[in-house]
Order: C-alpha cells, then structure tokens, then sequence
C-alpha cells in the first residue's frame, strides 16, 4: 500500500507564503504534480529541436533530440524504481537513504536535460568557454546547472503566488542534482578535495584551475540546493546524490548507451567492418596489447585494438574500485556478437527486418541493462547509491566506447561542429553588444532585458551576503564586475534557451542576412 510521503519531501520553497494548494496543478500528488509542470514548460518543449549528437535539420535523418531522449531516460528511471521497490531488501534500503518514489524519478528524467543549450554538448562547451573567457563568470556554464537554474530562477508558471522556477518539491529539486556542489567553493570542503573525489568533481585535465569538471549548481542557486539537499541530512553523504538522483544518472547512462547507436546504425555512419576490427584485433591480440608502454599505444592509437586497450586502462586508472579485465573481456564479446554480429552486420534499409532488428537490439539491452542495477547503502565514492553490476558496467563503458571512437571521433563531424561553434560565439557576441547598446535599451527584447535585470540583483545580493562564493583567486567581484557578469549570465541564459533552428536564425537576422521583418523566433 501507498503511504503519504514525508511532509519535507514534499516542501516547496513557496509554502512559507503560499495558503492552500497550488491552483494550477491537475494531480493531486505533489510529486505527480511536479512531473506534469516539468512537461508542460516551455523549456521541456524546447528539447525537440535540440540536438542529441547531430543536428538533422533539413536532412531528412530520423535521429534522437534532447526531447526524445528525456522522455526515455523517464521511462527507464522508473522501470529501475519499480524493479528496486519490488524487491524487500532493497526496499528497505531505499527508504533508510531517503526515499524512492516513482513520480520523482520519472520527473528527473524528464527534466534532466532542460539546461542543455543548441547544439548539445558542443554548445555546452562553447558557452563554457565564452562564459569564463570573456565575461569572467566564475560558475561558466554546465548543462546540469543550467537544468537546476531553470526549475529554479528563471523558469515561470501561471500560479502568481508559485515563487520563482517551477516551484519543484524537495525532493524532485535534489533529484535532479547528479553533482551536488558549485563548480568552486560550495559546500566546504569542496568534494574535489577529498582524497577520492567524487566522479565529476576533479579538475578536467585540459583546463586546470577552472574548478570542477561537471556541478550541478550555479552559486546564484545555493540557497536552493541548501534547502532541497536539507531534507537529506543524516542520510547521506554531503556530496552523494539521492537515491532518486542515482537512478535517473543511472538511467542516463543506459538510454545514451543504446540509442545513439541506433542513430548512427539508422543513417549508415556506423559501419560494420571499422567496429568489428577494432574488437576482434582487441580480443585476438590482448596479451600482446598489455605490454605495451603508454606512450607507445598513444602514437599508434590509430591501429586497429589500441584505442580499446587504452579503454581498459582509464578505466583501471579512474575505477579500480570496479574494474575487471575479464569482466571487460566479455563486455567486449558481447558487444561483438550482439551489436556487431546481429545488428550491423546488415546495412539499414528501411525495411521492416531491419527495424525489427533496431527495436530487438534496443529492447534487450535496455531490459539487460536494467536488470543489472542494484542499490548499496555505502557505495564507493566513485559511485552512486544505485548503480550498476560490474558485468553491465563495463558493457555500457564498450558501448559508449563504440559510440565515441567511430561517431564522435569522425572528422565530418567536426568540421560540422566547427561551425556551430563559431555561429554560437557571434550570437553571443551580437546579443551582448545589442545589450550594452544603450540607445537600443528600449527595444532590447524583452526576456534578455528580463534575464538581465535578474542577473543583477542576484549577483548584487551575493557580493554582500556570500562574496567567497563569487571570488576567483582571491579576487572577489567589485561593483566594475558586477556588470560585466549579469550582461554574461542574461545572454548566456538567453542563447541556452533557444533550439538549434533558433539560434542559426537569430544570428541570420542580427548579421542583416534576412529580408524579412520579423524573425521566425520569439524574442
């Protein structure tokens, strides 16, 4: 039977001056509730028109967007509640660490991804880039931050009385926080400098000193954290997700594992025989592979079997609290045979074979996949409370591996990435010169005047209640800073709410390349 919920679970930050139930909402559960308002934002419905790896405009390529892969991170986020609340053992577990409820994974899942701007995660790093770089923003910008600054600042609902965001429960607002810390300074100690830190918390290696490679919070968003995180205390560790948060980064993991492979089987880039002989020269000459020195398998990683030994090496050198060379040996064969052998074997054609073999493909590793979750009470700190069994594990590493090194790694991607990089930095910069253009203050569109106008009070708030939090090498922001920073975080916002069409036909109208009057966009 269904019990009532925790009642701070279920808190929402505009209870304190709310009087009685929120008038907008259909569902009578809060938690339900909370999942209807993320599918019904704006945000949400922004997703089908961003992209997942490539963007497929006017090609005709039938390929997943944020959208769709949002909607099947839900549903197999709550296929693994079901199977983990389904079992009294793990029941017991789930609800001494928090709770599990299936309304609030299904939620996470779909609004994981709200943050992600145009253009997937190259936009990310683009806007990163710019964001740090040329307006010295300390928090930069991280897609999982920007989904949490969404359901919590600047999204808006038609409840007046509904605060700011999406006005989430607890619960489904810490569900949401895959790396709950600020890329810097919160909390303190930072979990980057613990002496394992947790995945996502060390510095990436290409950009030292920039603080966290992946957070899930911008420090305009703290206070929010504190409080959703609150409701966990005594639970969990500081710096571990919730159980809820574990299975929707869970079912990530196991959705863009499969799917992207499907894409890229769908409109041919992923080829049969490149695969087959990077894993067949792998599992034939793994004896001979192990000798080898680092640096000898770095200058012939080209060869086929070497990018997937030096795989199995990070993934000792980062995992070794999980990793198997013969658990690795088998992931290996089983992609062989079941990706390899049965799926791409035979080119995609259209036919109703061939999509009979897509769904056969994805059905069983989705159900394979999820059968392997578990949940632990005191997980390593590399993991999360609910995780996968080592056997899987290592599966969704070889797939994801297939994935990277034969799409991502293509140079026809990169020149199309190269592009979109370049579209992205001018937008930016239009938009920025369009803002500080005072002549033009009155006609600035309205959301960016908006984002703005928010930018600033929240940075000013900071500056006197919180300055470390905003300070970069000891230099804490000073009123000359506090300009430049709202202008960044306001555009930044602004571009990372557009979709892909979006943006390549704003910066057409802001470069004067359009006779029409008014752009096909909403600003």
């Amino acid at each position: 039977m269904r019990t009532d919920p925790p009642v701070e679970r279920t808190s929402r930050r505009s209870d304190a001056t709310r009087s009685g139930p929120p008038a907008s909402d259909l569902a009578g559960s809060p938690f339900r509730a909370d999942r209807d308002r993320v599918s019904s934002s704006a945000f949400f419905a922004r997703l089908g028109g961003v992209t997942q790896v490539v963007t497929p405009s006017g090609s005709g390529m039938l390929l997943h967007n944020r959208l769709t892969h949002s909607l099947k991170v839900a549903q197999v986020a709550r296929a693994i509640g079901e199977r983990l609340r389904a079992v009294p053992e793990s029941l017991a577990v789930l609800e001494e660490l928090g709770g599990c409820d299936l309304d609030v994974v299904e939620a996470a899942g779909l609004g994981h991804d709200l943050g992600h701007p145009p253009f997937g995660h190259l936009g990310e790093t683009v806007l990163d880039r710019i964001a740090r770089q040329d307006f010295g923003l300390v928090d930069g910008f991280e897609g999982n931050a920007q989904s949490f600054r969404i359901v919590s600042s600047i999204d808006v609902r038609g409840d007046p009385n509904g605060g700011d965001g999406l006005d989430l429960t607890a619960a489904v607002r810490a569900a949401l926080l895959k790396y709950p810390w600020t890329r810097r300074h919160r909390p303190s100690p930072h979990p980057r400098d613990l002496e394992t830190p947790p995945r996502g918390a060390s510095e990436p290696d290409e950009a030292p000193g920039t603080g966290s490679a992946k957070f899930s919070c911008y420090v305009t968003e703290l206070e929010d954290m504190r409080d959703c995180r609150s409701v966990f205390r005594g639970r969990i560790e500081s710096w571990q997700q919730t159980v809820e948060a574990s299975v929707m980064d869970t079912a990530d993991d196991i959705a863009y594992a499969i799917h992207d492979l499907e894409d890229f089987h769908r409109v041919g880039i992923l080829q049969h025989t490149t695969v087959s002989h990077e894993l067949t020269e792998w599992l034939g000459n793994r004896a001979e592979l192990v000798e080898l020195a680092d640096a000898e398998l770095a200058e012939t990683e080209h060869r086929p079997g070497r990018s997937l030994e030096r795989l199995r090496r990070r993934l000792h050198a980062k995992d070794s609290w999980i990793a198997s060379d013969a658990a690795f040996t088998d992931a290996v064969q089983r992609v062989l045979d079941e990706l390899v052998t049965k799926l791409l074997r035979v080119p995609f054609d259209r036919s109703k074979q061939a999509e009979q073999a897509v769904a056969a493909f994805s059905g069983e590793w989705t159900r394979r996949l999820v059968a392997g979750v578990r949940v632990e009470r005191t997980p390593t700190v590399r993991s999360g409370h609910v995780s996968l069994a080592p056997e899987q594990w290592h599966e969704v590493q070889v797939l994801k591996f297939v994935h990277r090194r034969f799409v991502l790694q293509r140079p026809d991607l990169a020149l199309h990435q190269r592009g979109q990089d370049r579209l992205l930095t001018k937008l930016v910069t239009a938009l920025d010169s369009w803002l500080i253009d005072r002549s033009e203050a009155a006609r600035l569109p309205h959301r960016l005047r908006d984002l703005f106008d928010r930018a600033r009070a929240e940075f000013d708030g900071l500056r006197k209640t919180d300055p470390v939090a905003l300070s970069v090498g000891g230099h804490q922001l000073g009123p000359a800073d506090l300009e430049r920073w709202a202008r960044g975080r306001a555009v930044i916002d602004f571009v990372a709410s557009l979709t892909d069409d979006q943006a390549a036909s704003l910066l057409e109208a802001l470069s004067g390349r359009t006779t029409r009057l008014f752009s096909e966009i909403s600003i």
